[in-house]
Parts: structure tokens; C-alpha cells; sequence
């Protein structure tokens, strides 16, 4: 792991202890079921959701024009979500839900800076795409 995966890390780390109000069980290696709100979607809170927009709309740009600078696109998702975790003042289920979203999609991003061929890394960036479609099933 390299100097700058640590310090990312720890940052998230950081942010995400300072940011949010709940602490809430995050085992990416098992990843939990996203909960409806009694059947419809969760809202997201109004500073947290441009990020989110902007990441998705990252992501489908880079696939539209066929990009193939999978290191960059990693740092604009990363940066992102750094935007992401210092807006986050939800609370309560529905920032339990977001972050049964957010951990396994943040784990993604840091796989595709980590990816060492162009084979691994688009293999990531189609899961990514299937995690903004989760998230968009659960959250608006």
C-alpha cells in the first residue's frame, strides 16, 4: 500500500468519525442489505446529494467517451467523496442506509486506484456503475 492509499485512508477515517453522528457497523466484506423508507426511498440530505450527482455524472462521462485514464477518474471519484463525508449531517435510519451504500462504494473507488491493468480497472468501473443504480433505487 502505498504513502498516499495510507494517508486517504486514515483521512476517511477521520472524516467519517468526525462527520457522522451515528456509528454504524461497516464490514465490507459483507456488505448489508439496503432497507426501503416503509417502501420509498430515503432522502438525502441537500449538502451530501450535489456530491453524490457529481460523482455519478463523473463516472458516466468517462464511460460515454470511451476515456480510458482510470487513475483519474479514481482521484476525481476520491475527491468526491471527500466533499461527500464532510457535508454529512444525516442522522438516524436513513444515514444508517446511506452508509450501507457509501462503504462498499467508497471500497470501489479505492480498488480503482489500486488497479494495475486496464482489464481490473473496468471491471471495477461496471461496479461502480451497479452501485449508483443501487443507490438510486434506495436513495433520492
Amino acid at each position: 500500500m502505498t504513502k498516499l492509499n495510507v494517508m486517504i485512508i486514515s483521512l476517511f477515517i477521520i472524516f467519517s468519525a468526525s462527520s457522522c453522528k451515528n456509528n454504524v457497523n461497516h464490514d465490507l466484506n459483507s456488505p448489508a442489505t439496503i432497507e426501503l423508507n416503509d417502501g420509498a426511498r430515503w432522502l438525502v440530505n441537500a449538502e451530501m446529494k450535489p456530491f453524490i450527482t457529481e460523482s455519478e455524472s463523473i463516472l458516466n462521462t468517462y464511460i460515454s467517451n470511451g476515456s480510458a485514464d482510470f487513475k483519474t477518474l479514481a482521484k476525481e471519484l476520491t475527491d468526491k467523496n471527500s466533499g461527500l463525508i464532510k457535508s454529512c449531517t444525516m442522522d438516524g435510519k436513513s444515514h444508517d442506509e446511506l452508509h450501507k451504500w457509501l462503504h462498499p462504494h467508497m471500497a470501489l473507488i479505492e480498488s480503482l486506484q489500486d488497479a494495475e491493468s486496464d482489464d481490473a480497472a473496468n471491471k471495477i468501473i461496471s461496479e461502480l456503475k451497479s452501485s449508483f443504480e443501487i443507490y438510486n433505487q434506495h436513495f433520492q
